[in-house]
């Protein structure tokens, strides 16, 4: 707003105004009877004096007196007439982009109203008017433009941007429908928010937190998700989590990841189970190829023993999805799969699945029915809470209860009230946009 109002200023060109002010007055007597009279008189008259100003019989006067280039209907548009409150005194005032051309079309209305009204006023057969205009001032010459005033206008900019720029923050606000507190995930279900990453614009070079420094923000970050998802099942010794989300670009392939590796780092026998057979990018992370992994091993080519891939530098394993096939679903909620599951959490203390969305397809649903629960990541600003409040709907369908939730690519300046551990300055990372 105050840089649209400073471009105008400077861009438009300076008007000057000039203003002469005229007098009406009747004859005077010693009859105080008259004169009241005569003051009445005058006051009815000025304000059609006025009304003269602005016709067009004056300005034609007033073109054809001073040989101007211009139709009567234009000069009209610049002259203006003004009856002073409770007086007989009118104003008449021009704008123009000359100073001193303001002036001289000023003075011209000024003596043509006079003589306009000296030629109406008079009586036929006789030479005196019983009413005449004086000029009292002559037309004056601007010395500086009326129109801009660059401080003042300036400051109305100023003014009407910081109102303008609240009011559509306040209406952003009141108007945005997205996650962005803890209170907004407690509307959509009782589970406990475990965790929360902060946006960090170094995760999209480095992704795995196992490429940073032992004590980087990141990692603290996923520590402290990993520390909660302790609590979650204690009585299970053997738990196989699915990580979700409620659709597409919320993190959820990073948070799988940065959590098995958090998990594996921590000394538990840990698989990362790549079970998006639509869209597979966690092999992807580590370099590895998907080409071989779940829907191989579905399909009794291979033993899931011969099918895993172990990253030697977390100690990760990882079971990559394997070939995409035709019919993900299908594959996902056989008999085949719910024994792959089961044989895998005989031999890891944590399985984690990287699934798929949770509206778009079934997947996800399908896998977490046959887990120890679902871990649902949202993105801080754009999961709606009605997205979120359908992805739960969808897991309660099934008989699954979310374990918790993730608050995904959260801004560092609102971490602070968000609980465990801020206060020591951990930072929290986000999973890139790329990652679903």
């Amino acid at each position: 707003m105050l840089s649209a109002t400073a471009a105008y200023t400077f861009v438009v060109t300076p008007q000057y105004t000039s203003t002469a002010r005229l007098f009406v007055s009747t004859p005077q007597n010693s009859d105080s009877n008259d004169v009241y009279q005569g003051g009445l008189f005058s006051a009815q008259r000025v304000t059609s004096y006025a009304d003269f100003v602005t016709g067009r019989e004056l300005a034609t006067s007033v073109v054809k007196s001073l040989d101007l280039d211009l139709s009567p209907s234009e000069l009209t548009a610049k002259v203006s007439a003004e009856v002073v409150p409770d007086t007989v005194n009118l104003n008449i005032s021009v704008t123009d982009p000359s100073a001193a051309r303001a002036q001289a079309l000023t003075q011209a209305y000024a003596e043509g109203l006079v003589d306009l009204v000296r030629e109406l006023e008079t009586p036929p057969g006789t030479r005196d008017a019983p009413i005449k205009v004086t000029i009292v001032d002559s037309a004056s010459l601007p010395t500086a433009p009326s129109y801009p005033k660059p401080v003042r206008n300036l400051a109305l900019g100023l003014v009407l941007g910081v109102i303008a720029g609240l009011g559509l923050a306040l209406l952003r606000e009141l108007l945005d429908n997205t996650v962005k507190s803890p209170t907004d995930v407690a509307i959509a279900t009782e589970s406990p928010l475990l965790g929360t990453i902060a946006f960090d614009s170094g995760a999209r070079s480095k992704p795995l937190i196992s490429s940073l420094d032992s004590h980087a923000p990141r990692i603290e970050a996923f520590r402290v998700l990993r520390t909660n998802m302790q609590f979650v099942e204690v009585d299970q010794q053997n738990k196989v989590f699915v990580v979700t989300s409620a659709v597409p670009a919320e993190g959820k392939t990073s948070t799988s990841v940065n959590l098995a590796l958090t998990m594996a780092q921590a000394g538990n026998r840990t698989l990362l189970l790549e079970a998006d057979l639509r869209r597979p990018k966690a092999t992807a992370m580590f370099g590895m190829d998907h080409a071989i992994g779940v829907t191989t091993v579905l399909l009794g080519r291979l033993t899931s023993g011969d099918a895993i891939q172990h990253d030697e530098v977390s100690g990760l394993d990882v079971l990559a999805s394997g070939a995409v096939p035709p019919n993900p679903s299908e594959l996902l909620q056989s008999n085949a799969m719910k024994e792959l599951i089961a044989e895998l959490r005989s031999v890891y203390d944590v399985v984690i699945v990287d699934a798929p969305p949770l509206l778009p397809v079934t997947d996800a649903a399908l896998l977490a029915a046959q887990s120890d629960g679902a871990l649902v990541v949202v993105r801080y600003g754009k999961t709606t809470k009605d997205q979120l409040a359908q992805a739960i709907k969808r897991l309660d369908q099934v008989d699954v209860r979310p374990v918790g939730v993730v608050m995904n690519m959260v801004p560092s300046k609102r971490l602070s009230g968000y609980g465990y551990g801020y206060g020591y300055g951990y930072g929290y990372s986000y999973a890139p946009e790329t990652n679903e």
